[in-house]
């Protein structure tokens, strides 16, 4: 594998989560924004898979900038069992040297 193509790989990760965590971050802003208002809410269930699919360091941001779903337990359960399952998964690939070349 050529340090080229490592390179450009990781110039792809990094775009995805920075566009990721911009939207992941929006929807909470949004959802914030209409929450007393009537609406169409953005389901919480939306808002957890962007948080699984890389989104979670914009949403940890957002729920304290906003204080936003930060009082209701069920929400935050979830979203702290997706960041520990995130660690876990990180910390096993860098046990077994999945991010490294070879």
């Amino acid at each position: 594998m050529s340090l080229l193509y490592l390179h450009t790989k990781t110039h792809i990760v990094i775009i995805y989560l920075i566009a990721l965590n911009c939207t992941t971050f929006i929807f909470y802003l949004y959802d914030k924004a209409i929450a007393t208002k009537s609406f169409t809410r953005v389901p919480e269930s939306t808002l957890h898979l962007l948080a699984i699919v890389g989104g979670s360091p914009a949403a940890l941001l957002a729920q304290k900038l906003f204080r936003h779903k930060t009082a209701k337990s069920s929400f935050r359960i979830i979203y702290y069992s997706i960041v520990l399952g995130q660690i876990t998964l990180i910390g096993y690939c860098i046990y077994t040297g999945i991010f490294f070349a070879k």
